[in-house]
């Protein structure tokens, strides 16, 4: 049972992203683009099966099917995406943070744009 509220707060927090993406600017195109090759990414971050997959709420098992060319579902895939690829650490994002974030590029976009390119140029 904690296993699957585990993921469901995962698949919340995806589908909370998934709603906001426009709103906060982030290329809406990119979303559920195929990974081609999720054992490559894997492997440049050197991380195994378990470690890899365990991070986007998939068993060992079933990231091994991934790898072996299953199908990987939309909302695995977005995982991987923002955990792997963006690197966010989705432990840390709260919801209040995305509606601050929406509401200051609403009410304030030179200030969102202006922290946008500082935040773009630390990381």
């Amino acid at each position: 049972m904690q296993w699957f509220l585990k993921n469901e707060q995962k698949i919340n927090t995806l589908v909370y992203f998934i709603m906001n993406f426009m709103t906060l600017g982030i290329d809406i195109m990119k979303l559920f683009k195929k990974i081609p090759n999720p054992r490559e990414i894997r492997q440049k971050l050197g991380l195994n099966q378990l470690e890899f997959w365990n991070k986007v709420g998939v068993t060992q098992s079933g990231g091994s099917r991934y790898e072996s060319g299953r199908e990987i579902p939309k909302a695995v895939r977005e995982l991987v995406r923002l955990v792997h690829i963006d690197r966010i650490d989705l432990t840390k994002i709260k919801r209040d943070d995305l509606i601050v974030a929406a509401m200051l590029k609403a009410q304030h976009p030179d200030l969102y744009k202006s922290l946008k390119k500082s935040a773009k140029l630390s990381a």
